[in-house]
């Protein structure tokens, strides 16, 4: 038996950052993952880019059951703060689009950053353990296959069921459910959508193009560039609203976000160009066929009706498809739902009900827009939960 003051299941970024924080704090801790490497997911994060924060990071940028309970944590942990500690190791960073922030070094490196900085602050960690079980209210005993572990403290931090490919599990969540936490319905989150079988054609032919759209779902609007894939759409503007998409319901495209098509047309109205090749110019030459009746695209600009240009406007701005589904979760690139945070405590990320327990990241129903956000919220609830322990 070996015994420790914190036992943190998980060695991704929420786990590594709360086990830091612990052990300056003079608490014994150790880390137990399934898989051969620390921060899986950090390595692969933003195209192995790692985009690590967000400096417009704030609880508008997450969805949650109980909208407050992310403010706490937010508030105690900053952009910048991040922007220090990997400072520390040397690691730069440059800011792009929408406040997000890469680093210039890799994900690889912040990854390192994370685990060396663990290690030399005597924290134990343990990989390739196969947890068999988990039993203890305090103290808890973690039984692996090397071994039996135990502590006076357990966190959770095994993230979600979202790319499977790189270890991730459900095994949060059937933990949760062993001491009585219930779970918001898990479900893919940032993930690409795929169309129904009619509008899979205009998807396979366009595979691989991308273009500025807004898309719109569950009354939420996102500006940013759309790609097709051979099956429906992705690309950050697709990812963002679908974590607002509800099955059965329709997503509203508009292909040309930055300029209305009905004053492109007036400006050219007194040519003879055939519609589709005008729209050519400002469209990726191929999907206005796709996306018109085939006499509309060969009417001459000229000749255009009033019904026609209506329907020219819904086909451009407003093109509306109830999506078959989405990606699943090997494509997701977070979990939606999680555990329910009215048994979290938002100051320590307690268990209300079991104290000693704590649950953090992306286990609980917590979830983030794209672009830095979920890693901030993996550093600002380790942080949380590390400064308690």
């Amino acid at each position: 038996m070996n015994g420790y003051d914190v036992i943190i299941l998980g060695a991704g970024a929420s786990g590594l950052w709360c086990a830091l924080a612990a052990a300056r704090r003079g608490r014994k801790v150790a880390v137990v993952d399934h898989g051969p490497k620390t921060a899986r997911k950090v390595r692969v994060s933003g195209g192995g880019k790692c985009n690590f924060t967000n400096l417009d990071v704030g609880p508008a940028n997450y969805l949650c059951a109980n909208p407050h309970f992310v403010k706490s944590a937010l508030a105690r942990l900053s952009p910048w703060d991040v922007v220090a500690f990997l400072a520390e190791d040397n690691i730069t960073f440059e800011e792009r689009d929408h406040g997000q922030l890469f680093t210039l070094e890799g994900a690889g490196k912040v990854a390192g950053a994370l685990t060396d900085r663990c290690r030399k602050a005597g924290v134990s960690i343990l990989l390739e353990e196969n947890i068999k079980s988990i039993t203890g209210k305090g103290p808890f005993t973690v039984r692996c296959v090397a071994g039996n572990l135990t502590a006076a403290k357990l966190v959770v931090a095994l993230g979600g069921p979202s790319w499977p490919q790189v270890g991730a599990s459900d095994l949060g969540f059937r933990l949760a459910r062993q001491y009585g936490l219930d779970i918001v319905a898990p479900r893919p989150g940032l993930v690409p959508l795929v169309f129904p079988k009619r509008a899979q054609k205009m998807c396979a032919e366009m595979a691989g193009n991308a273009l500025p759209a807004t898309v719109e779902a569950g009354g939420m609007r996102f500006t940013d560039p759309l790609l097709f894939t051979h099956r429906g759409v992705s690309g950050p503007a697709v990812l963002q609203a679908s974590n607002y998409w509800q099955e059965g319901r329709p997503v509203v495209i508009d292909f040309l976000p930055d300029r209305s098509v009905a004053g492109f047309i007036e400006e050219n109205r007194s040519s003879n160009i055939r519609l589709g090749n005008l729209l050519a110019r400002v469209l990726p030459k191929r999907l206005p066929p796709l996306l018109l009746p085939a006499d509309l695209a060969e009417t001459p600009v000229s000749q255009l009706s009033k019904k026609q240009l209506e329907t020219l406007e819904d086909r451009i701005h407003r093109f509306t498809v109830t999506p078959a589904g989405t990606e699943g979760f090997a494509k997701a690139e977070v979990c939606l739902g999680g555990v329910d945070t009215d048994h979290i405590s938002s100051k320590t990320m307690e268990v209300k009900t079991t104290p000693g327990l704590y649950v953090i990241g992306e286990t609980l129903d917590v979830t983030g827009h794209l672009g830095g956000f979920n890693l901030h919220w993996a550093f600002a609830s380790g942080a949380a939960c590390g400064a308690a322990l």
